[in-house]
């Protein structure tokens, strides 16, 4: 029986230093991916997107294995305390990855302040959540939350603006309080996945309700996707689904004359894109006299040069765009490919703009969004904002953590202080205290 006994300790340490050894990886990948380029970076992505934003969830799950593993016995063995020390250092560097997420706020107040300098909003905006009790509520249950059912009625689901079926839907996000008349400001909100999968019910979630809760009308848009789609069919819906809410959001409350767009990864190059080519008959055929024109954007983490002109890009990004996307290479129609670059289209007439991006960014590099941002700089007569987060993965915010909840903030902040700066009614009155 002693025997026996032996061997299951030593077979629970042998597991226990296992596991710690995994948890280890996984926290030193969060805090800094295993690779930025080529397929490792891929493969990175979702562990440490994970982790780097749900640290202390991850804290939890090991400690209560690490339980079980000490209830089997692995602390007879020296491999179970190695294991147990080895569990002891991976949780302090994910509660310092939890604490540098707290310092998202300080970070985007900065980049508002550098940004907007002026015409940046001084009066005190409300948080998410005004009871910490709530916060810790809405960080706990993480990627749990249903917000899609509160603010998205039945009769403003699944509302066609195209020919292309349920690829040309859209819903329509916002409080009961808002009627036809109100006038309330409008985000179009363009969802990722690489121009290949994705649909509306999937990204910025926690954005849409914050702003529908401070009496924002947001519009969530699915388009149609490769292979299937060919460029530059993504860009075209878009454009269709602007036009579609310039002509028909009046009726739901919103205003049509402060329409604001924002996207995330490959809808954050559809939404710059868009932003950058108001009116342009390329994007718009068949109805080239609408009015696509936005007030302001704000891209997540989006990929602004499919030619990757400075290098700042991913050369492997030809593999997937060509034969997928465009169905052509760049060396075939290197024309076609310039046209659906973001940094094409950049001009003195850009909108205001608020770029966003992950240090940390595994799947589009950090590197490209400084590039655009630089380029805008030099060339927009608008504001440009830019908050690149230190420890933040690729989709850092599509669920609530505390750099969710300071996204929200800081993205609500932007845009109202665009809407005063232009006279659209100055802040709404939902939000101030």
């Amino acid at each position: 029986m002693a025997r026996k006994n032996q061997t299951d300790s030593n077979l629970a340490a042998k597991g226990f230093l296992a596991a710690s050894a995994l948890g280890a990886l996984n926290t030193a990948n969060a805090i800094k991916p295993a690779a930025r380029k080529g397929p490792v970076s891929v493969l990175s992505f979702f562990p440490g997107w994970l982790t780097s934003e749900l640290p202390l969830h991850v804290i939890g799950w090991q400690a209560l294995a690490t339980a079980g593993f000490v209830r089997a016995g692995a602390l007879r063995s020296p491999k179970g305390w190695a294991a147990l020390g080895l569990s002891a250092a991976s949780w302090t560097a994910l509660y310092k990855t939890w604490l540098q997420s707290l310092e998202a706020g300080d970070i985007y107040a900065k980049a508002l302040r550098d940004g907007l300098g002026d015409d940046l909003v001084t009066e005190a905006l409300p948080t998410p959540e005004s009871d910490p009790k709530l916060v810790r509520r809405r960080i706990a249950a993480g990627p749990l939350q249903n917000w899609r059912k509160r603010y998205v009625s039945p009769g403003d689901r699944d509302l066609s603006y195209g020919e292309a079926g349920r690829r040309n839907q859209l819903d329509i996000w916002k409080s009961p309080d808002i009627k036809p008349g109100s006038k309330a400001p409008v985000l179009v909100q363009v969802h990722g996945g690489g121009w290949i999968i994705g649909n509306k019910q999937q990204q910025a979630m926690p954005m849409l309700a914050h702003l529908a809760d401070q009496g924002w009308v947001c519009v969530s848009i699915n388009y149609r996707l490769s292979p299937r789609a060919t460029w530059p069919d993504h860009i075209v819906d878009v454009k269709r689904a602007l036009a579609w809410v310039k002509t028909n959001i009046a009726e739901y409350g919103g205003d049509p004359d402060f329409v604001c767009i924002t996207g995330g990864s490959a809808g954050g190059h559809l939404s710059s894109l868009a932003a950058l080519t108001p009116n342009e008959p390329m994007f718009q055929p068949g109805f080239e006299d609408a009015d696509t024109s936005v007030a302001a954007a704000v891209p997540f983490y989006g990929v602004y040069d499919w030619t990757n002109r400075d290098g700042s890009g991913r050369s492997d990004m030809d593999d997937v765009l060509g034969p997928l996307v465009l169905k052509v290479t760049q060396q075939e129609d290197p024309e076609l490919w310039y046209n659906a670059s973001t940094m094409s289209w950049v001009s003195p007439d850009a909108p205001p703009f608020f770029v966003i991006h992950g240090a940390n960014d595994s799947l589009v590099p950090v590197e490209q969004a400084r590039s655009f941002v630089a380029m805008l700089r030099a060339e927009s007569k608008e504001p440009v904002a830019y908050a690149e987060l230190p420890g933040a993965q690729h989709g850092f915010e599509i669920f609530d953590s505390p750099r969710t909840l300071a996204t929200v903030t800081a993205v609500h902040r932007f845009l109202e202080s665009v809407r005063r700066s232009t006279d659209h009614s100055g802040i709404n009155s939902k939000a101030t205290p």
